[in-house]
């Protein structure tokens, strides 16, 4: 992100930080708080520190997500410990996410109390997200419930609060701020399931990642939750037998896993439930008291995130 100042030392600690933010992304959380802000105001270099704070926190939980995951690539980049090690990114991602409070911290002195409690009870529910995700491998089974309430945590809250504070410094109403919450939060679901949906069916040359990447690692996805629920015994069969399988070719699991796939017919099933999460997200901002044409943008962006291709 460019105008950040990172020039303390030792350099080693923080050029791992210049790297990851400088592979870009879509940098949709300080969009949409800047967005929401502009409800309400014009004035958006007041909200930006903030805004950026936000950006940092979502960074540095990829940094300790690719660690966890083991994962090879983010944004169509080696990640972090990849370049340089697990320590140098767990260590790093502790110093983004003290970089983050600090730009948090700089919110309009008025608002900074709501501002930073709202911010540590998001951290809270995404490291709650992310446990759950952890458990999740270890077991046989998940539900759908499960599956939706831990993407709810790990990465709708993000986009839920984003929007609610710029709505709250931008001087929206008790009941704006919430519609701005709910908005975020079903654009947030929306958003996990295509990228569930992206990792299967995505094209690898755009979508920054490697497809397939959760069907090797056997996670349990919306997709993988409702092939094992719809599936006839002899899918079921065959899909249990390479999710236990412990030899095998990437590019043949990754084929065999995809062709179930469509048997059973999961990626309809996924786009139904997205356009659930799309339709109540509308609904929530249609129901914000501010002129329609300043609502324009956000709903044009809604489109994008969940038509997406990357």
């Amino acid at each position: 992100m460019a105008g950040l100042d990172f020039a303390r030392e030792p350099y080693s600690l923080y050029e791992p930080i210049r790297y990851v933010l400088s592979l870009g992304g879509k940098r949709i959380r300080p969009l949409l708080m800047l967005m929401a802000y502009n409800l309400y105001r014009d004035d958006i270099e007041k909200v930006m520190p903030v805004a950026t704070g936000f950006e940092i926190y979502h960074n540095f939980t990829l940094l300790h997500d690719d660690v966890m995951d083991e994962a090879d690539i983010r944004r169509g980049k080696p990640t972090v410990h990849k370049v340089w090690n697990e320590n140098a990114a767990i260590l790093s991602g502790d110093a983004m996410c003290s970089l983050a409070c600090r730009y948090v911290t700089q919110a309009p002195a008025e608002y900074v109390v709501e501002v930073v409690k709202r911010f540590n009870e998001m951290a809270l529910q995404i490291c709650e997200g992310q446990q759950l995700d952890m458990e999740f491998e270890s077991r046989n089974s998940v539900s759908e419930e499960e599956y939706l309430q831990m993407i709810r945590l790990k990465t709708s809250v993000l986009l839920a609060n984003s929007l609610a504070v710029g709505g709250l410094l931008g001087g929206a109403s008790d009941e704006a701020v919430e519609r701005l919450y709910h908005f975020g939060l079903n654009l947030g679901m929306a958003f996990q399931l295509k990228d569930d949906l992206l990792d299967v069916y995505g094209d690898a040359s755009v979508f920054g990642k490697k497809i397939g990447g959760d069907i090797l690692c056997n996670k349990k996805t919306y997709l993988l939750i409702k092939a094992l629920e719809h599936a006839t015994p002899e899918q079921r069969e065959a899909l249990c037998a390479w999710l236990v399988m412990e030899q095998y070719a990437s590019s043949e699991k990754i084929a065999a896993v995809t062709a179930l796939y469509n048997e059973i017919g999961v990626k309809h099933f996924c786009e139904i439930k997205i356009e659930k999460y799309s339709r109540h997200a509308a609904e929530h901002l249609m129901a914000i008291n501010v002129d329609a044409a300043k609502k324009a943008e956000l709903e044009i962006l809604m489109k994008q995130m969940v038509h997406r291709i990357v």
